[in-house]
């Protein structure tokens, strides 16, 4: 699949998930941030300019979705994708470790970044949101993990296996 069009499924699927899916487990405290993941988990399979592009369009469509400030999540999620795609070109991107500590690092701060919105002012919720936000975050990295090492095992080879940078010096 061309990348445009690989591009506008995870972006389609992404978002049905988070506003159909798993809205049911938000409800309950069980926060898959679904749109963090397939930020960081593009960002480390294209590189910097894909990542920050997938978290805009991302973003973006979250905030459509919502009813709340225009470019809240874009801003944020931009930038995730582009620290993230960074990245990418220095670390061990089928490591499994390095996948689980960088998507619970970027749920972790898109959900504190949303979070500081819900609360503004008032400091009572704080305890519960940062327990929220922690939760979720190492719930969604535990499921991208998972996610990942799925796709790895059905399609036969790494998912980020073409996407490594070799020098052509000779």
């Amino acid at each position: 699949m061309r990348p445009l069009g690989s591009f506008l499924l995870v972006a389609l699927v992404a978002m049905l998930l988070r506003s159909t899916a798993l809205s049911s487990l938000a409800a309950r405290d069980l926060v898959v941030d679904v749109i963090a993941l397939a930020t960081v988990a593009w960002a480390l399979r294209h590189g910097d300019a894909w990542g920050a592009t997938m978290g805009f369009a991302l973003g973006l469509m979250a905030d459509l979705d919502a009813a709340h400030w225009l470019g809240r999540h874009a801003l944020l999620l931009t930038l995730l994708g582009y620290a993230t795609g960074r990245l990418a070109g220095t670390l061990v991107r089928d490591s499994a470790r390095t996948q689980f500590a960088l998507i619970a690092v970027g749920v972790l701060i898109h959900q504190l970044w949303s979070a500081a919105f819900e609360l503004g002012r008032d400091t009572a919720g704080l305890p519960f949101l940062l327990g929220r936000a922690f939760l979720g975050s190492l719930l969604t990295a535990a499921v991208g993990v998972a996610f990942l090492w799925l796709l790895r095992r059905a399609l036969g080879r790494s998912v980020f296996a073409h996407a490594t940078r070799t020098s052509k010096t000779g």
